[in-house]
């Protein structure tokens, strides 16, 4: 529900103009921080300022907003990648969509410390959505065996955190594609050595 309190659906247009904006504020705020003037987001968005404001009053709700469609894009792929993939591959799959998630978020940071300074808590459902996220993914692949069933999905989000933080710059995305593959691999159930039960 938008932060102005509307309850009923939006129209299919207004729904349309919102979700461009959403997407046009992503890509200013990444490349710019939070001082974009917003008159430049809703030019790239094709709509007006007046038609932006009508949806986000504040910059801040705009920033809260554009953030929590990320984690929600984020945390709603893990399904979608279940429906299409194999648990292992959707798995990894989804690890590739957690770094385009955090490189947004990074590209972020100023504007959502400007919405925490002004009171905002943009991230107080993040850690839930992304553990239900990554509790499904572990879940499928433990029911196919090709994931450990020992495996935490707390664990799983602190090491994707790391390989974000060792190789999350774009130009290491190749780095980071390789760290993936070695976590994926002590994911995967261990074989039983020779002479052991």
């Amino acid at each position: 529900m938008p932060a102005h309190g509307r309850t009923r659906p939006l129209r299919a247009d207004a729904r349309r103009n919102r979700d461009q904006v959403l997407d046009a504020a992503l890509r200013a705020f990444s490349a710019g921080g939070p001082g974009v003037p917003l008159e430049a987001v809703a030019r790239d968005a094709g709509v007006g300022i007046a038609t932006l404001y009508r949806h986000f009053p504040t910059r801040e709700v705009l920033v809260e907003a554009v953030y929590r469609a990320e984690l929600g894009r984020l945390c709603d792929a893990a399904p979608a990648l279940l429906g299409r993939l194999p648990p292992a591959a959707a798995l990894r799959a989804w690890m590739d969509a957690f770094l385009d998630y955090t490189t947004a978020k990074r590209g972020m940071a100023d504007a959502l410390r400007a919405v925490i300074a002004s009171g905002g808590d943009p991230f107080a459902h993040t850690r839930k959505r992304m553990v239900a996220a990554v509790t499904s993914l572990l879940a499928a692949g433990d029911a196919a065996g090709t994931v450990r069933a020992d495996v935490d999905p707390v664990d799983v989000l602190t090491g994707l955190a790391g390989v974000t933080l060792a190789a999350g710059e774009p130009a290491q995305r190749a780095q980071a594609g390789r760290l993936l593959d070695l976590f994926m691999d002590g994911l995967r159930p261990r074989a039983t050595p020779p002479g052991r039960p």
